[in-house]
């Protein structure tokens, strides 16, 4: 006598009074789709989560068996008995700006492989904004926190870390079990984009530089002076302009250089966002580049190699620090060991700088 089923011996089972389809998901259970894997259920968790070690083929049938029926776990219950929530704060200072976009989408997508959701949230730097937006994820009780720049000094992040472990992207910190900092190196690359103005013969070089209040724009503008005296040119005060990080400040900040130092050769701007500023009022004032004056940016933004001249910057691995920022907050939340080193800068030159002169070699005197 036959129930009715049409079961084939030895063949994953259907769940009971489902069929396989697109609409079965919101009513299997994880236990269902166990049996139907012929695994235990303790199984099916550990593969859901990653932390199973099993033979090929009870991971393939488990696979199978989800896909087949569009099993989706039900994330609230999990939390419940796992006490987490399985969700990361990313707090970020400007989810609008193209800087800070590659970085988030190399979170997105390596948070996935773990089965990890981002919020994402800004905070337009603003310590007070930053500090709400911290608190908000202590309420939502995220397992973990990733934040981009952020401007809070080191004993409040030790404080709110005493809540989810935290990772800070751009910036040195005493690195602990639940606090850690992923620094980038600034200095050099800034210093190395300099030197590229200088070995093309360049000696009246400007500085656009950002914000006098991020520690980023300082290390980098401490970079362009340091190459300058490396290569025995005296820092000239008047060479350096105030900029925003924004392409409204290096339009005015270009204006103002143009007017008060005309016969400058070169312009290093402090991200590339300023340097589309600077290139647009050298294209209204008909000055040519790199003919007239070279222009050299930092970040290298997906945008930079279609710029009219391709812009000539630094290259900040924006996608993969993302990466390596989730993969790490992944490992403290999992108590794993963290090890984390300043990431290195490339200098890319492309169409916007050439050379004018002899090199200018370390030690040489500024004529």
């Amino acid at each position: 006598m036959t129930d009715g089923t049409n079961e084939t011996p030895g063949a994953p089972r259907v769940p009971s009074g489902q069929n396989a389809g697109p609409n079965s998901g919101p009513n299997v259970t994880l236990e269902e789709i166990a049996r139907a894997a012929g695994v235990s259920p303790s199984t099916v968790s550990r593969i859901l989560n990653g932390t199973a070690r099993v033979l090929p083929e009870k991971q393939r049938a488990v696979e199978e068996a989800i896909a087949r029926f569009n099993y989706r776990p039900n994330v609230l219950a999990r939390s419940l008995a796992s006490g987490r929530t399985e969700t990361i704060g990313v707090l970020t200072q400007a989810v609008s700006s193209p800087f800070y976009a590659e970085w988030l989408r190399g979170i997105e997508e390596a948070l996935a492989e773990p089965g990890f959701t981002p919020i994402f949230v800004s905070s337009r730097w603003n310590v007070v904004d930053e500090k709400a937006r911290l608190e908000e994820f202590v309420a939502r009780r995220v397992d973990g926190i990733i934040l981009l720049h952020a401007q809070l000094d080191e004993p409040t992040l030790t404080e709110y870390s005493r809540y989810a472990p935290m990772l800070v992207l751009g910036r040195s910190v005493q690195n602990g079990m639940a606090l850690a900092g992923l620094p980038i190196d600034n200095l050099q690359g800034a210093r190395d984009a300099t030197r590229h103005l200088i070995e093309q013969g360049h000696r009246e070089i400007a500085f656009i530089a950002g914000p006098s209040n991020h520690e980023d724009a300082i290390e980098r503008l401490d970079g362009y002076r340091s190459a300058l005296e490396e290569a025995g040119i005296g820092f000239d005060a008047d060479l350096v302009e105030q900029g925003d990080y924004l392409e409204t400040g290096g339009v005015a900040a270009m204006e103002r250089l143009l007017a008060r130092r005309p016969s400058l050769s070169a312009v290093f701007c402090a991200n590339d966002q300023t340097a589309y500023g600077a290139r647009l009022t050298m294209f209204r004032r008909g000055v040519r580049v790199p003919e007239d004056v070279s222009l050299v940016g930092f970040d290298d933004l997906p945008t930079s190699s279609y710029m009219t001249p391709p812009l000539t910057t630094v290259r900040q691995p924006t996608y993969e620090i993302g990466r390596l920022a989730a993969q790490g907050i992944v490992q403290m939340i999992r108590k794993q060991p963290v090890a984390l080193s300043p990431i290195p800068l490339t200098l890319v030159t492309r169409e916007t700088t050439r050379r004018i002169g002899p090199s200018l070699s370390k030690g040489d005197q500024r004529a």
